[in-house]
């Protein structure tokens, strides 16, 4: 669930008591507990080591950012790469953190052979006109329930655009870096 709830009836009751206002105020000021709605943050950090099924021999890095909007509509993301090449994709897939999954929301997408890149890939914001594979049609809060069960990640895909394919580093259309999303 995407609320926090807290006990602020049991705040108000120490607040007041500390101030001594009258019985009444005291009384009208401790109705139960109030919700109050913040918006989560999630991330990940790639890296090769942990791209399946097969693992990537590469210095190159990532981190995404994710943020919940108040209203639960929205999710504002930064995608940054770091010592990569020709990059042509990244996205947010359906998959526990031991295998590979289904596409469920597109962060970037480029032509092969681009070259070098080191900085911020994309920012964005991600609503359910965004979501695919699996989790088309559906709600915000289908993704949000992926990520916290454990079951999404990000990856990177790269592309020289020489064949063959899987030659290196900036060389692995299936994924270069990838990381499990996590609060």
């Amino acid at each position: 669930m995407i609320r926090t709830r807290l006990m602020a009836g049991a705040a108000l009751l120490i607040g007041t008591a500390a101030c001594s206002p009258s019985p009444s105020a005291t009384a009208a000021s401790v109705t139960g507990p109030t919700e109050i709605v913040v918006p989560l943050n999630f991330g990940t950090h790639m890296h090769g080591e942990h791209e399946r099924p097969t693992p990537r021999d590469t210095n190159a890095t990532g981190q995404l950012t994710l943020k919940l909007s108040h209203d639960g509509q929205a999710i504002e993301y930064k995608l940054i790469a770091s010592n990569i090449d020709n990059v042509v994709a990244s996205h947010i897939h359906q998959g526990p953190v031991d295998s590979p999954g289904p596409v469920v929301v597109t962060l970037y997408t480029g032509a092969p052979g681009r070259g070098r890149h080191d900085g911020v890939l994309a920012t964005g914001t991600i609503t359910t006109s965004n979501l695919s594979g699996p989790l088309a049609g559906q709600s915000l809060s289908s993704l949000i329930d992926l990520i916290q069960s454990g079951n999404a990640y990000a990856n990177v895909h790269t592309n020289d655009g020489v064949a063959p394919i899987d030659t290196g580093p900036g060389d692995y259309p299936s994924g270069e870096i990838r990381g499990q999303i996590r609060k």
